[in-house]
Parts: structure tokens; C-alpha cells; sequence
């Protein structure tokens, strides 16, 4: 499978999708984008065709910023057709700007009141659990989310209920709306919390697709332990000028760089 082909066309997707709605968290988005095209396209035991299938794996954007990543994905995979993401933001639209539930096939929860993600996903985890399904909760979070306290309550509730079939994405690009996260809150050392909070844990490079499907080819990590991934990103990945940058978690672009970003992509700088 062509990872890096797929990840291209959600990327331009997500470019355009921003650029007629004029909306933020464009680095944001291009962050996940990798992460999303394994999941959706390797990982994930979903169909797009009965999307509401008892036992599919949940998937659960708890970073809803994120959401033009998510619905360019979706769209990719087959969820819904693609002229969809020409109304994305505007009046009116089934695709608002945080992921929200029933928008779409494929969104399981509302998103964007950070933190509130991962607590969810408990939920669902544990009624997996309690009825006996094989279904997983994936979960994808943000790094500055990392410092809500619903986020650790949420942590010890996982492994103190025993959710090996709950598994967790942290998209560390190193930047959330102020700053860098060293800075703002520093969150190291980041592994060695959530060990101390009874998970299993790996570091990967979130831009690698190799290390993307090892990572969540065999899980979960250890029996009776939830699984986390720390993936280390770039905000902005895959525009040159947008990335590591703070300010493309606001800015937009207009036509030119619209057109010199779509360049890159194609290979072109």
C-alpha cells in the first residue's frame, strides 16, 4: 500500500478544505495526517459501507481541532463522497469545524473541549469489555492536552479497569495555541507518566509509516495494560513554510501560498 501517496491527497484535501473556509488549525491537522492514513487504511477494523457495524473499532478524535485531518481521511477511505469537503465550515454544513457526532459516518463522538476525549473512550473501552466485544477504542490526542486533569483521572481509570483494548495516540508536535509545550507546561518526561500510570508504552516518529504499523500491528502492548503511542510529529508536516511554525495553528493561507503549498506536495518546492 502507498502510504505516503494517500497521506498526500488527505494533505491537499485538508489545504483546500481551509483555505475556502478560512479557518484555523491547519498545522494541526497536517500533524495527524500520517497517523490517520495507517489507522484508517491498515489498523482500524472498520466499513465504510455499514459504518455503524456493532463490533468495528471506534476511533476517537479527541483533539477536534483537528477535524479537517479526520473528515479528508474519511472521505478518502469511502465514508462519504468527496465533494462534501467543498462545504466544510461554511453555513449550513454537515462538517463543522471540531468533529461532531452524526455529522458524518465515521465520527463516533463530539470533540473540542480538550480533554474530554480520552474519558469517552474509557467508556466505550469498558462497555467493550463488560459485553464481550473484540472491538478496539483508538484514541488520537493532542500534546497540550496532555495537561487537562480529566486527562490523567482518565489515565488511572483505564489501568486500574484493565483496558488492553484501549490504545492511545498522542500527536507530539511540540506546539499547542501559546507556545511550546516545554515551555507553556512541560510535559517530560512523558513516558515515564503514563508507566507510572500503569500503561504500556512506545515512542515512535509519527511520520513514519513503518513505524506507525509496527507500533499497532501487535497490540495490545502487554495483557490487562492500555496501550499508548507517543508519536513525535511536526506541525505543519509536509509544507515547508508551515512547519515547526505557531502561527499556522491560526493562519490561513491565501491563493499564492495556497498554490506554493500544493507545489511542495507534488513534489515541486
Amino acid at each position: 500500500m502507498d502510504y505516503s501517496q494517500i497521506a498526500k491527497e488527505i494533505r491537499k484535501k485538508v489545504l483546500r478544505m481551509s483555505f475556502r473556509s478560512k479557518t484555523a488549525h491547519i498545522g494541526s491537522s497536517l500533524s495527524e495526517v500520517d497517523i490517520l492514513t495507517v489507522l484508517y487504511f491498515k489498523i482500524l477494523s472498520i466499513d465504510p459501507q455499514n459504518p455503524e457495524k456493532d463490533n468495528r473499532d471506534r476511533f476517537v478524535l479527541s483533539k477536534g481541532h483537528g477535524a479537517a485531518g479526520l473528515y479528508a481521511a474519511l472521505a478518502q477511505r469511502g465514508f462519504f463522497g468527496q465533494g462534501l469537503l467543498n462545504t466544510y465550515c461554511q453555513d449550513g454544513s454537515d462538517l463543522p469545524g471540531h468533529s461532531t457526532k452524526k455529522c458524518v459516518p465515521g465520527v463516533e463522538v463530539s470533540t473540542g473541549s480538550l480533554g474530554h476525549g480520552l474519558p469517552m473512550a474509557c467508556g466505550m473501552a469498558l462497555v467493550g469489555k463488560r459485553d464481550s466485544k473484540d472491538y478496539r477504542v483508538f484514541v488520537l490526542m493532542s500534546d497540550g492536552e496532555m495537561e487537562e486533569g480529566t486527562t490523567w483521572e482518565a489515565a488511572l481509570f483505564a489501568s486500574h479497569h484493565k483496558l488492553d483494548n484501549l490504545v492511545v495516540l498522542v500527536d507530539y508536535n511540540k506546539l499547542q495555541a501559546l507556545g511550546r509545550t516545554n515551555e507553556v507546561l512541560n510535559l517530560e518526561p512523558l513516558k515515564d507518566k503514563w508507566e507510572s500510570f500503569g500503561w504500556k508504552v512506545k515512542e515512535i516518529n509519527g511520520h513514519n509509516f513503518q513505524e506507525i504499523e509496527n507500533a499497532l500491528s501487535e497490540l495490545p502492548f502487554e495483557q490487562t495494560k492500555p496501550s499508548l503511542v507517543i508519536a513525535h510529529t511536526i506541525k505543519g508536516k509536509g509544507v515547508s513554510f508551515m512547519e515547526d511554525k505557531l502561527e499556522w495553528h491560526y493562519k490561513n493561507l491565501d491563493e499564492a501560498l495556497l498554490e506554493k503549498a500544493l507545489r511542495e506536495l507534488d513534489g515541486a518546492r
